[in-house]
């Protein structure tokens, strides 16, 4: 019985390099949305260029904001893919040598689930901004009820980055009080 109970405790500490399909996969999607942020701000470029020495067509006011946005939050959630996957292989596999040299700040210093969450969170929350700021855009108010609609979009917005702030502050109060007493 002791036997199969250390084959099977093996299997299991060796099942963690199962998150190596997660971290590959994560990383392979955020170098893609790293890419496609990129051709967008390019492609805005160009257009902006062509328009301003009379080639180009479109008007560059009509989109060159909201596809500028748009490409901010490519790159978000490519961020959002990246600190995951960094975060669960350190969580998982082993520490990332180079990142424990350059301190505690850095955002692949993840030491637990709920600080992997807490990042990936304030990302994903930053990213659900920039698409508000990209759909208030272009919006064309029809009554002065949608204005008011807008308005308490952007406090609940505001209170939420808020709410978040303290929430985060309170942590980092707690961690440095816990390590003072150590």
């Amino acid at each position: 019985m002791k036997q199969f109970e250390t084959i099977l405790e093996k299997i299991l500490w060796n099942s963690r390099f199962l998150i190596l399909i997660a971290v590959v996969s994560s990383l392979l999607g955020s170098l893609v949305l790293f890419i496609v942020g990129t051709m967008d701000i390019f492609k805005v470029a160009r257009m902006t260029f062509e328009y301003y020495i009379g080639k180009g067509g479109q008007d560059i006011h009509e989109f060159i904001i909201t596809d500028i946005i748009l490409a901010v939050d490519i790159y978000l959630v490519a961020v959002v893919l990246l600190i995951f996957g960094a975060g669960a292989y350190r969580l998982f596999i082993s520490p990332i040598d180079e990142s424990e040299e350059s301190g505690i700040a850095h955002p692949f210093n993840i030491q637990t689930f709920d600080e992997l969450k807490d990042k990936i969170v304030r990302v994903v929350i930053l990213a659900v901004i920039i698409e508000f700021f990209r759909a208030v855009v272009d919006i064309r108010f029809s009554t002065p009820l949608d204005a008011i609609y807008l308005a308490l979009s952007v406090l609940a917005l505001a209170a939420s980055v808020y709410l978040m702030n303290i929430n985060h502050n309170s942590k980092n109060i707690k961690k440095d009080d816990s390590s003072s007493s150590d």
